[in-house]
């Protein structure tokens, strides 16, 4: 694979080049050709935007942020972003990275379903949400010339990619349907997991116990 692809350098430094091998190792071929578009599409839109970034911290956020849908977090009960970003956290701090730059990377991961919020945060924050909602939602689609698109789906293509990743989702979230409350992966279940029922707000705050 080239070192550069879209006129964006992948970072080649030896924690880079763990992650790499750690994520294509463990993720296979879906999640980890889309964690690599959502890195390059990411400093696509950080270069857009003119953003300061890191692109070693962006690269481990990009990498990472999908990893608690894999098979080894099957038993984990908490929501599959948190999963992500502490084997994120604790990949960085185990490479020498400050606390600092580890609290960031995880925070890109922890944050990268929350609509709006990393916007207003660090660069690699905001850019894994971007890379994330471009390649998954369409989101900013346009902002990026085709011939840049091109030839990051040439380098890691997407084929049938919306039903493929929406079934990465439902296996991944399935047996923690709880961990879904308050985010987008409940829409996930409620299309493709017969019986599953949401959890209401409403209902939560009616039945919360308290009597005046």
């Amino acid at each position: 694979m080239p070192d550069r692809i879209a006129d964006v350098d992948i970072p080649d430094s030896a924690l880079a080049k763990e992650a790499t091998e750690l994520v294509r190792d463990t993720a296979g071929p879906l999640l980890y050709d889309h964690s690599r578009r959502v890195y390059l599409f990411g400093a696509l839109q950080g270069r857009r935007r003119d953003l300061d970034f890191d692109p070693e911290l962006l690269y481990v956020g990009a990498m990472f942020h999908d990893l608690g849908l894999t098979a080894g977090y099957r038993a984990s009960q908490q929501r599959f972003e948190l999963d992500g970003a502490d084997a994120a956290r604790d990949f960085v701090l185990r490479h020498g990275l400050s606390a600092d730059r580890a609290r960031i990377v995880w925070t890109a991961i922890a944050l990268h379903t929350t609509p709006e919020i990393p916007t207003r945060m660090e660069p690699e924050v905001a850019l894994v949400t971007a890379g994330v909602e471009l390649d998954v939602l369409g989101l900013g689609l346009d902002d990026i010339p085709a011939p840049a698109r091109a030839a990051v789906v040439a380098a890691h293509p997407r084929p049938d990619f919306e039903r493929r990743i929406l079934r990465a989702f439902t296996e991944g979230i399935e047996h923690r349907p709880q961990t879904t409350f308050g985010n987008v992966k409940a829409d996930v279940l409620d299309r493709f997991v017969p019986g599953f029922e949401r959890t209401n707000f409403v209902d939560v705050i009616e039945q919360s116990g308290w009597s005046e």
